[in-house]
């Protein structure tokens, strides 16, 4: 039987990092998201008052999407809207 050593493989990407029998723990895969995400997303925190609070997450609810991407949509409509009213 021969064995092939050193086989080139078809894809250039890295192995992934998870491997059958040695599973990532949760806090590794936690820090591999949020070492991803660093790379094309800033962090901002802030504090708003309960009752908006409140009003997000109804609206996350209802437009089916997470917290992170209403505050996204709502940063970009305000901003096309100033765009528009500087253009004019």
């Amino acid at each position: 039987m021969s064995h092939i050593e050193n086989a080139v493989t078809s894809s250039s990407k890295a192995k992934r990092p998870y491997r059958k029998g040695s599973p990532l723990s949760p806090i590794e895969r936690q820090q591999a998201l949020i070492a991803r995400r660093k790379e094309t997303h800033k962090e901002i925190r802030v504090y708003v008052q309960n009752g908006l609070k409140n009003d997000l997450q109804r609206l996350c609810k209802a437009e089916g999407v997470t917290q992170s991407e209403m505050i996204e949509t709502l940063i970009k409509t305000a901003s096309e809207r100033l765009d528009e009213r500087v253009k004019d």
